[in-house]
């Protein structure tokens, strides 16, 4: 198992602007080249169910995930219940900052291959951190990864 953090500062935009954006998973597959398709099919005040393709190297991920939005925290909180990774939990959270906002991602992903995890699980936390910083790019125009728990080459500012 293993943990992915990174912060992004998203200069000239409100921490709300930023969580509203964010928290339109249909927008992600026209605006972010990582993600082909995203589907929510329960919609309450503040709970989503939303099935992700997402491009993982050569191929697709697919899973389904239940979301807690809480727009007055500015927080999305998400737990994998069915797909091709063994476990993925984790949070998006939008806060202001200076001349912007930041965005703070964290998620706990199990490839369900022990044998494999040494050699898998690096790779897949290297690419989910780039495709959180295209996702996040997609969608807002402009963002700096500002920190991160491992060095991933992810292209321009934006």
């Amino acid at each position: 198992m293993r943990t992915v953090r990174i912060r992004l500062h998203v200069p000239h935009k409100s921490a709300s602007d930023v969580y509203a954006t964010l928290a339109d998973f249909e927008r992600y597959p026209r605006l972010c080249e990582a993600v082909q398709n995203v589907t929510v099919t329960d919609v309450s005040e503040h709970l989503t169910v939303s099935h992700w393709e997402v491009t993982f190297r050569a191929g697709l991920l697919r899973w389904t995930e239940e979301d807690i939005l809480d727009p007055g925290a500015l927080t999305i909180t998400f737990h994998q219940v069915e797909g091709d990774i063994a476990a993925f939990d984790g949070s998006w959270q939008c806060v202001d900052a200076a001349q912007g906002s930041e965005v703070l991602f964290s998620a706990t992903l199990d490839m369900g291959i022990p044998s494999l995890a040494d050699a898998l699980e690096p790779i897949a936390a290297r690419t989910l951190i780039a495709n959180i910083v295209s996702i996040v790019r997609g969608l807002v125009g402009s963002a700096e990864l500002v920190a991160s728990d491992m060095e991933v080459t992810v292209g321009s500012a934006s």
